[in-house]
């Protein structure tokens, strides 16, 4: 028996093992049982689905679920963008949301993520408590449940819109008016996910002329994950290099929570640059003012931004959910993670693909230089940074020895010594000369995350090479 285990983003498995009908009944009737015992069940829940195989049909016996214990679903009409989901949770005052994602990962996964009331990812006290229930309900049948029909006639089941609500707020977000303005020609790339018809329709609406490709469903997502990573748009990086006409590229994922950033000339610029670019445009020609949050994993390039600006940044684990929390207590200007995730202030406290890439487009369009040149100018500004993450595969000795390396701290690695070590998640080691480098062991399999940053690419390399004999042994190259 497969058991029910939360990550970071949610439950997720491969079809057919443990991403099943019975098991997606169990978390959801688990679901229905933590909102009733917390009281707020009759505050409805919205539901929804990204474009993956099944997902309409996942999401509905969710809504059966959920009626069985008298609990009103909102319905999302077709597959729809995480933020967006988020946004109609907010919007409605709901208790929760119910979405089928697996995000960016390959066509063979699905999931269910959980948000809770505030509209953020639920925190690890709230999915520990759906994940013991559903765990003690395997084995049997132990759910209730209702045909839609009938949850229908009693007002359980209500199909529901949520672009226009969406759409409404995005315009009072962004500056639509200076993209058109710019006369930029922009690439959109929704990876087969269900940000089609979303980034694309607002810039067209603003007036922008668009060229979309991958914008249309397949469920194996043109035989590539719906990941918005170098490697995986290799056609549209190809389609912006050798097209002089497009101004800007702009991607989003499987179900577009996340972006990938293609300059004029094909470079792919990654999202921690465009974090740090971000933050100081909405400061410097925006004129907003406030902190950032990033992940521990996250380049200190927006430490160097805030300290140019004069406001602080607060550091997280690895998750959204952490980050979410800081928006929904207005205490941060903008949020992020390496891996692609953005927010703002007065936005939804969850990753938002769609808003981030439009952002990139108001910045290009008011700089009116291509991103390369903005990170350069800020560059001389407030310093050059370089960061990159690899994984590193473990045996089975090798993960042992590992465990037993991290429980007593070196002094140095590399030949660089170590200034701090951070354990927010996973063992940050911070050199004294300004580089530093994360060890992060991954929950669902033998593989340790290393990132590493330094002031130049040579010294990068020596960071990342001292990270992976660490890690491995002195002959791992």
């Amino acid at each position: 028996m497969n058991r029910i285990k939360f990550g970071t983003s949610g439950w997720r498995g491969i079809f057919c093992e443990n991403f099943t009908l019975e098991n997606v009944r169990i978390v959801s009737q688990a679901i229905a049982d933590h909102l009733r015992a917390e009281g707020i069940s009759n505050q409805g829940v919205v539901v929804g689905y990204d474009a993956r195989f099944m997902g309409r049909d996942f999401a509905r016996e969710t809504s059966r679920i959920l009626a069985g214990s008298g609990i009103r679903s909102y319905f999302c009409m077709r597959d729809t963008p995480t933020p967006v989901i988020a946004h109609e949770l907010l919007k409605r005052g709901a208790a929760g949301a119910v979405n089928f994602t697996a995000s960016h990962n390959p066509y063979d996964y699905n999931g269910i993520k959980f948000s809770s009331a505030w509209g953020g990812p639920a925190l690890p006290e709230t999915t520990r408590d759906i994940e013991q229930r559903a765990n003690a309900l395997q084995g049997e049948i132990c759910y209730k449940e209702m045909w839609l029909n009938h949850a229908s006639d009693r007002g359980l089941f209500v199909e529901v819109d949520p672009a226009p609500a969406y759409f409404a707020r995005i315009r009072e977000l962004v500056d639509l008016q200076a993209i058109a303005d710019s006369g930029m020609k922009i690439a959109v790339n929704p990876l087969y996910g269900s940000g089609r018809g979303y980034l694309d329709q607002l810039l067209r609406e603003s007036g922008v002329e668009v060229v979309a490709i991958n914008d249309q469903v397949d469920p194996y997502f043109g035989g590539e994950p719906p990941e918005p990573a170098e490697a995986h748009i290799t056609d549209f990086i190809d389609l912006v290099k050798n097209d002089a006409t497009i101004m800007l590229g702009l991607a989003t994922d499987g179900d577009a929570d996340r972006f990938g950033i293609v300059d004029r000339d094909g470079r792919f610029i990654e999202p921690n640059y465009i974090l740090a670019l971000l933050f100081d445009y909405l400061i410097r020609r925006r004129g907003q003012k406030g902190d950032a949050a990033r992940s521990v994993a996250t380049s200190h390039l927006i430490d160097a931004v805030a300290a140019h600006h004069g406001v602080k940044v607060l550091e997280t684990p690895v998750g959204f959910k952490y980050i979410g929390e800081y928006i929904r207590d207005k205490r941060i200007l903008i949020g992020g993670e390496e891996s692609a995730g953005l927010t703002i202030s007065g936005h939804v406290p969850e990753k938002d693909g769609i808003l981030a890439c439009l952002l990139v487009a108001e910045m290009v369009a008011v700089e009116r230089r291509k991103l390369g040149e903005l990170l350069d100018d800020l560059y001389r500004r407030v310093g050059e940074v370089h960061t990159r993450r690899v994984n590193l595969r473990l045996s089975g000795d090798l993960a042992e020895e590992f465990d037993t390396r991290l429980e007593t701290p070196p002094t140095e690695i590399g030949g660089r010594r170590i200034r701090e070590i951070i354990k927010i998640d996973g063992n940050k080691y911070l050199f004294e000369d300004g580089s530093w480098m994360l060890l992060r062991k991954s929950g669902t399999e033998p593989v340790v995350r290393l990132y590493g940053e330094a002031s130049t690419q040579a010294a990068l390399d020596e960071v990342m090479a001292a990270g992976e004999e660490f890690v491995l042994g002195p002959c791992s190259g």
